[in-house]
């Protein structure tokens, strides 16, 4: 049997043991040597990998150009925010008037929220999925732009659900890098169930050849909401975790650029690939923040100065040299266990 179609090979049960095992050692370590900024940015890699996995699975996988991951993520941040929060903290922030839902909503336990945050994402993709997918393409596309630019104005325009544009503050700050760790594990055994499954077997037919599909018998409606209300679950989920690692949040923190930085690393892992999907969250989020030392002061062919935006510059070179070597990202379509 081909052991791209089947997860259950004493090969990949192996590999995925010794992944764990490997990502439950790191983890340790990390929380023993690692200080505060170091597991900061642990936090936020595993996050992102998470995140970045979840939406590879409806970009990558099903083959459909979806630009609301920054939509789901904003509201699955604003509805933990909301129940996380106490009573006498939303009385103090609600400077412009308070709903009495988001006033009832108050002192839940984390998981609880979460949970939450990620039903309440994965029904609004189902709702969306229903006018969405009568259209394909860059048709597609701009549908789900917009609908990242539609959250993000009733975000900040709604002043007495989310506080308008000045944001939530005081948010407990429950997530750290066993939360952050398991979350991403969780997502990338949740998804590749089901890329090895018939479902997923329908999905990579949909994204070569939709009408071929069709003509075969397969339901690609039925398969595309699928995998857009998953990937909007893991993205609400991912937004509730972001929201009480930081402590804070702001609308403008959730407009299209976080869904283009989820798009770079997917892209530059490999589309279609969730191994591929992790390691541009590592390249991505790590390295950014490794080369953070280039916006400091530094010496630069013989001239002494600060050079703000030198990083970013640095950076997209490197995407540059990668997608240039690399034309389908560094995994392409295979993951770190398929045989070449």
């Amino acid at each position: 049997m081909n052991t791209k179609l089947n997860q259950s090979s004493p090969r990949v049960v192996a590999f995925h043991l010794c992944l764990y095992a490997l990502l439950a050692l790191c983890v340790w370590l990390c929380s023993l040597f690692l200080g505060e900024y170091g597991q900061f940015v642990a936090n936020q890699i595993c996050i992102y990998a998470a995140l970045a996995v979840s939406y590879n699975l409806i970009n990558g996988v099903t083959g459909q150009l979806s630009l609301g991951a920054n939509g789901f993520v904003a509201i699955g941040a604003y509805t933990s925010a909301i129940l996380l929060l106490s009573e006498e903290s939303k009385l103090d922030m609600f400077t412009l008037g308070i709903s009495d839902i988001v006033l009832w909503a108050n002192d839940s336990a984390f998981l609880p929220a979460l949970i939450a945050s990620g039903l309440f994402c994965m029904l609004l993709a189902f709702l969306l999925s229903i006018p969405t997918f009568r259209v394909r393409g860059d048709y597609l596309a701009i549908v789900t732009l917009g609908f990242g630019f539609i959250i993000k104005i009733v975000i900040e325009q709604e002043r007495t659900l989310t506080n308008g544009a000045i944001g939530l503050d005081d948010i407990p700050r429950y997530t750290n890098l066993y939360w952050s760790a398991f979350f991403a594990l969780m997502t990338c055994i949740f998804v590749l169930q089901i890329v090895y499954s018939k479902y997923g077997r329908a999905m990579k037919a949909v994204r070569d050849d939709e009408d071929a599909a069709i003509a075969m018998g397969i339901d690609a409606f039925k398969i595309k909401t699928i995998a857009f209300c998953s990937s909007a679950f893991v993205q609400g989920v991912g937004g509730g975790l972001l929201a009480a690692l930081l402590g804070s949040i702001v609308a403008k923190d959730y407009g299209f650029e976080f869904t283009f930085k989820l798009l770079i690393i997917i892209v530059l892992g490999g589309l279609g690939s969730t191994s591929g999907a992790v390691i541009g969250a590592v390249i991505v989020i790590g390295g950014g923040e490794w080369l953070r030392f280039l916006d400091d002061d530094l010496s630069f062919i013989g001239i002494q100065g600060s050079y703000p935006g030198l990083r970013m510059v640095a950076f997209s070179l490197i995407l540059l040299f990668v997608m240039l070597f690399m034309r389908e990202g560094i995994m392409g379509k295979k993951e770190l266990w398929d045989r070449k």
